[in-house]
C-alpha cells in the first residue's frame, strides 16, 4: 500500500496549532528550508513514492499483519488486536522512516546520515537504510543505553555505522540527542539528520509523520477486512511519538475511534527526574528547535527524565500530540516500570510473542482499559519486538519471572 502523504496540517511555518515551527539559528534555517523544498517535491514525485513503496514490500516485508491475539482478549474480556511492526525488517517501525529520510539523503547529493538513538531500534534502522543507499552513518547513543541495548550497538557496527558513545548528563536519550544536533551544526551541508521521531525542527515532524503513516493506512483498510468496521480504540506508546503518529493519523478524522497514548510512569509520577510523562506533567516549551509539552527543572530548562524503555525517556514529545492533547482528541495515559515488565512477560506466555519494551507499555494500557470495561475493540500498535531488551530484562528482573536459572 502506498502513502497517500495527505494531511490538513502542519501549516507552511511547520506549525500544529501553536505547536511545532522551527527554532534554530538563521543559517540552519536556510538548510532546513532546502530540506523542506527537496521533501515537497519527493512527496509529490512519482518516483520516490514508487521506489519507497517498492522497499516498502520488497525489503521492509510491508504491509505488516494485524493479530486477533485470543489468548489475551479472552483472558482480559475484551477484542485485543497487534498491528505487528516487529515483525517489520530490522524489527521495528522505524525503518518506515529511515528508508524515507535515506532517499531524500541520497537525492540532495548528502554524504552522511547522523541520528541519536535511545533504544537503539532507530539506530539500526537509519544504519539499515544508509548501507542500502550507499551514505555514511553516526549514531550517537547515551553510554547508558550502549550497555542496555548491547545487541542494537553490535547491529549498527554490524552495518557499518560509526557509533558515537555520548558521556554527559545521564548519557541516555536527551543527551544523544544534544550530540547529534552539535554534530549536525558543525556541517550541515554535507550531512541530513535523520531525526528519528515526529519531533524537531519543522519539516521533521511533519517527515517523519508522513512516512509512519502507512502503519495507519495498512490498518484502517486491514481491520475492516478482518472484522467489518474501524476499531473502537487504538492505543500507542508515545516517547517522542512517531509511532502512535503513524496509527493515529488515518484515524484523525473517526471521532468514533478513540485514541490513547502511552507515556513512560518510570519509577514514580511524584518525583521529577523518575518520569518522562511529557504530556501528563509537562507545560508548553521549546527545546531541539520545536515548540512542544516538556518537562521543566526548576530553571524551566529540560528536566531529567527516566523510563526502563530506553526509546521513551524524552523530556518533549512530537508536536502534533501536544496539538491533539489540548483539542482533546487522543487520551494520554501512564504505565510505569513494573506494569511494562509484565506485560512484557504477560505478551510473551499468553501469544508466544516478546515485545520491545516500549511497546511493552501499550500493552499494559490495552489491559488496563480491558480490566476498566472499556467499549469495543482495542488495536495495539505492536511498534518492536523484544530481542534488544532479552538481556536486560533477564538481568534486572529474571528472578522476579523464575528465570534466573538462565543468568
Amino acid at each position: 500500500m502506498e502513502n497517500t502523504f495527505e494531511h490538513d496540517l502542519p501549516d507552511d511555518k511547520g506549525y500544529f496549532g501553536e505547536y511545532g515551527g522551527s527554532y534554530i539559528p538563521e543559517e540552519l534555517q536556510l538548510v532546513m528550508d532546502q530540506i523542506t523544498a527537496s521533501y515537497s517535491e519527493c512527496r509529490k514525485d512519482p518516483e520516490f513514492r514508487a521506489e519507497l513503496a517498492r522497499l516498502y514490500k520488497h525489503f521492509v516485508g510491508r504491509p505488516s499483519p494485524i493479530f486477533h491475539a485470543q489468548n489475551l482478549s479472552e483472558k482480559y474480556g475484551a477484542d485485543i488486536y497487534l498491528k505487528r511492526e516487529d515483525l517489520n525488517h530490522t524489527g521495528a517501525h522505524k525503518i518506515n522512516h529511515c528508508l524515507g529520510e535515506a532517499l531524500l539523503a541520497k537525492r540532495m547529493g548528502k554524504k552522511k546520515l547522523i541520528a541519536e538513538t535511545g533504544a537503539g531500534q532507530h539506530g539500526v534502522a537509519l544504519a539499515t537504510a544508509a548501507a542500502l543507499v550507499g551514505l555514511k552513518c553516526d549514531i550517537y547513543m547515551g553510554e547508558v543505553d550502549i550497555a542496555k541495548e548491547h545487541p542494537n550497538v553490535v547491529k549498527m557496527r554490524i552495518l557499518g555505522a560509526n557509533v558515537i558513545p555520548v558521556t554527559h548528563g545521564r548519557k541516555t536519550l536527551k543527551e544523544a540527542v544534544d550530540a547529534a544536533f552539535a554534530a549536525y551544526l558543525s556541517d550541515p551541508v554535507n550531512q541530513l539528520y535523520a531525526i528519528g521521531s515526529v519531533v524537531g525542527p519543522h519539516p521533521f515532524p511533519m517527515m517523519v509523520r508522513d512516512f509512519q503513516s502507512i502503519i495507519g493506512n495498512e490498518a484502517r483498510e486491514q481491520f475492516q477486512e478482518m472484522t467489518g468496521q474501524l476499531p473502537d480504540n487504538l492505543v500507542a506508546c508515545v516517547g517522542g511519538g512517531s509511532n502512535a503518529m503513524g496509527l493515529f493519523s488515518a484515524f484523525l478524522q473517526d471521532e468514533q475511534v478513540a485514541l490513547h497514548g502511552v507515556e513512560p510512569a518510570g519509577h514514580t509520577l511524584q518525583t521529577p527526574g523518575e518520569h518522562a510523562a511529557t504530556l501528563t506533567l509537562g507545560e508548553p516549551g521549546v527545546m531541539h528547535g520545536f515548540k512542544s509539552y516538556m518537562l521543566k527543572d526548576d530553571q524551566g530548562e529540560p528536566q531529567e527524565v527516566y523510563s526502563v524503555a530506553s526509546g521513551l525517556d524524552y523530556p518533549a514529545v512530537g508536536p502534533q500530540h501536544s496539538y491533539l492533547k489540548d483539542l482533546g482528541r487522543a487520551e494520554y495515559g501512564t504505565v510505569d516500570d513494573d506494569e511494562a515488565i509484565a506485560a512484557f512477560f504477560e505478551l510473551s506466555r499468553s501469544e508466544g510473542i516478546i515485545p520491545a519494551i516500549e511497546s511493552s507499555h501499550a500493552i499494559a494500557y490495552a489491559i488496563k482499559l480491558a480490566q476498566k470495561g472499556v467499549k469495543g475493540s482495542i488495536l495495539v500498535n505492536l511498534s518492536g519486538r523484544g530481542d534488544k531488551d532479552i538481556d536486560f530484562v533477564v538481568e534486572h528482573y529474571g528472578k522476579d519471572y523464575d528465570i534466573e536459572s538462565l543468568l
